[in-house]
């Protein structure tokens, strides 16, 4: 029911907006695109994937090396839960699928799902620094109550997440608030605590990843940049910086599949701000939901095989 929900709002949002945007005007800016610089948005997301599959490979760290599944592997956990979260709920599907997949190579649940969320809150923390960076560039959206609003829950996430880490009573508190949970839930919710907490032994990790995730960040408004300019848009690099990590943040509201609907909303409205057509801003947000599926095709190659491999063996 959930994800019928999900997929008409999905569906009903992207078609308002495109009805709104003008759907000729919308495949006339696509047309007129410059594919050379598109290409160059492609060769962009193939490195942040990279980076993405780098930064959790550190966040393995609290796994002790015997224990810890072949690289190659995990790799392919990595890329597959990519291409899986492509259709499951934007910013928690893909999560889902790798720490499963960790705990099927007999990686405990707690460190499975310990990795994972910290490679998530790392990844939202970098995206708040970069659009802190964006208010400073966009201060009029400093008034914006709703873009502060989601700002404040996303920082209250992150300074949450490391307190539990590095301080004792923070992870007391958390404690008392596990043995609310039912009965059933102790055993697991009490290892995850405790694997999280493990993390505040590898300082020079979580600030590799924090990097990794800025550079991530980087190079996804670089991308919405070639993008836009590959469409002709005329507004400078900085407008995608004051713009692009807040439009991520709206793209990791769980309400739709992969951001869509939400995306294009988003561009819309923020692009529209500086004057730039909707038709324009539309055909903007569709490429950067589709460079993010072509990121993720690897992982769909990758699954495809694992498939037929199976398959193969049980023959």
């Amino acid at each position: 029911m959930k994800a019928a929900a999900r997929a008409a709002i999905a569906a009903g949002l992207t078609a308002y907006i495109l009805w709104r945007s003008h759907p000729r005007e919308v495949l006339a800016a696509m047309a007129g695109a410059d594919w050379r610089l598109i290409a160059i948005a492609v060769a962009l997301v193939l490195v942040d994937r990279a980076l993405m599959a780098y930064r959790w490979l550190l966040l393995l760290c609290i796994i002790d090396p015997a224990d810890r599944p072949p690289l190659a592997e995990v790799m392919r956990i990595f890329f597959v839960s990519t291409f899986v979260g492509t259709f499951l709920p934007a910013s928690i599907g893909g999560d889902a699928v790798r720490a499963y997949s960790m705990t099927r190579l007999n990686v405990r649940g707690g460190d499975a799902v310990a990795s994972v969320f910290m490679d998530r809150m790392l990844g939202v923390a970098s995206i708040l620094v970069m659009a802190a960076v964006g208010l400073l560039l966009a201060r009029d959206l400093a008034g914006n109550r709703t873009i502060v609003l989601s700002l404040a829950v996303a920082a209250a996430a992150c300074v949450a997440t490391l307190a539990v880490i590095f301080s004792d009573g923070a992870a007391r508190f958390a404690g008392v608030a596990i043995g609310m949970l039912p009965a059933r839930l102790h055993g697991f919710a009490d290892g995850l605590l405790a694997s999280i907490r493990r993390y505040s032994a590898y300082h020079r990790q979580l600030a590799n990843v924090l990097l990794g995730s800025l550079a991530v960040q980087t190079l996804r408004i670089m991308q919405a940049y070639f993008l836009g300019r590959g469409l002709g848009i005329p507004p400078p690099l900085a407008t995608y910086f004051a713009f692009v990590p807040v439009i991520l943040l709206v793209m990791l509201l769980p309400v739709t599949f992969n951001g869509i609907g939400t995306s294009q909303a988003a561009f819309v409205w923020f692009f529209g701000r500086v004057g730039v057509a909707s038709p324009s801003a539309f055909a903007l947000s569709v490429l950067f939901v589709a460079l993010g599926v072509v990121g993720n095709l690897p992982g769909g190659i990758l699954y495809a095989t694992g498939e037929r491999n199976r398959r193969n063996i049980h023959r």
